[in-house]
């Protein structure tokens, strides 16, 4: 079993900056690919962001330019740094992570999931 654990939500004013945090423990050995979803309430949830265990990435239009997925130095952490928040951005942020062979926006395709940390952004 892999259990993943976000933090570093909160509340930030329009064009601050929040790092997430995705600590990934048990069986990681079977993820290659991590990704940051976001669900505002009403809304469906989305890919921001994701990377594979090679490090390519992938990134939703809305974020391109603002926010930067990464590695830690060790196999089991990610992190999102995003950059210049909007009102747009508030949401709750999940960690996800699975076996896949690309770098998929379709949240059924990720096995494990976090239990996602709320990013409110005011105007």
């Amino acid at each position: 079993q892999v259990q993943l654990v976000e933090s570093g939500g909160g509340l930030v004013q329009a064009g601050g900056a929040l790092r997430l945090s995705c600590l990934a423990s048990g069986s990681i050995f079977s993820i290659n690919v991590m990704g940051w979803y976001r669900q505002a309430p009403g809304e469906q949830r989305e890919l921001i962001a994701a990377i594979t265990s090679g490090g390519s990435t992938n990134y939703a239009d809305s974020v391109k330019g603002r926010f930067t997925i990464s590695k830690g130095n060790v196999r089991n952490t990610i992190y999102l740094q995003m950059d210049s928040l909007r009102p747009e951005d508030t949401a709750v942020y999940y960690c996800a992570g699975g076996p896949l062979d690309t770098l998929s926006r379709n949240p059924d395709e990720y096995r494990y999931w976090g239990q996602g940390t709320q990013v409110t952004v005011s105007s």
